[in-house]
């Protein structure tokens, strides 16, 4: 098996920092691993937050970072301007379907809905067959332990197959996190199942 070639990587997290230093550290530390590895960081575009830490961190180390933000929210004056690329999109859809596109995968970090909303779309249309992508949380001091729960209860009551639970790789070190990103293979069957099929 070869590993998947990785140039860019779509990173989701939240406009706010959170109350745990760590989100932030685990944020800017993954920023400037992109950028020390040569993968380009695309990501919000927001100067705010853990979306600001992860950008501050790949250019620190001279990375480069590409931004799409919807115009409504540069016109709130939050778009960072140090970065390499900002693109402006006149939709959130538009914002996810560009970072889709320019992105050979997805890290997600801790956030709120609208993290949950990219993540959960991105990972619809693997299971659906529309990408054969790797999808990451780095689960930074267990943030994401009860929703890896609820999903695994999906698996037990028949409503989410295996294969496709295991479309999210998860873990809380970033270089593990990469190296079972890098061996991913995306699941085979189709979503659609039979009723007494898991």
């Amino acid at each position: 098996m070869e590993n998947i070639k990785l140039t860019s990587i779509s990173v989701f997290c939240g406009s706010s920092p959170g109350n745990n230093d760590l989100y932030y550290q685990d944020a800017y530390k993954l920023g400037g691993y992109l950028a020390e590895n040569n993968l380009k960081l695309v990501y919000g575009g927001a100067k705010v937050g853990l979306m600001g830490a992860v950008a501050d961190g790949a250019l620190s180390k001279g990375g480069t970072v590409v931004g799409i933000i919807p115009d409504f929210l540069q016109n709130k004056e939050i778009s960072h301007d140090g970065l390499t690329e900002l693109i402006v999109v006149q939709s959130m859809h538009q914002r996810k379907s560009l970072m889709d596109e320019l992105s050979d995968g997805a890290i997600v970090l801790p956030g709120g809905f609208g993290t949950m909303d990219e993540m959960f779309e991105l990972l619809t249309w693997g299971q659906l067959g529309l990408h054969k992508k790797p999808i990451g949380i780095l689960n930074t001091d267990g943030f994401y332990d009860d929703l890896i729960t609820c999903l695994d209860n999906m698996v037990s009551k028949n409503l989410l197959r295996q294969s496709n639970r295991d479309m999210l790789l998860v873990s809380q070190e970033i270089k593990t996190l990469f190296s079972m990103m890098e061996t991913y293979e995306a699941p085979m069957k189709a979503k659609w199942m039979k009723r007494d099929e898991v």
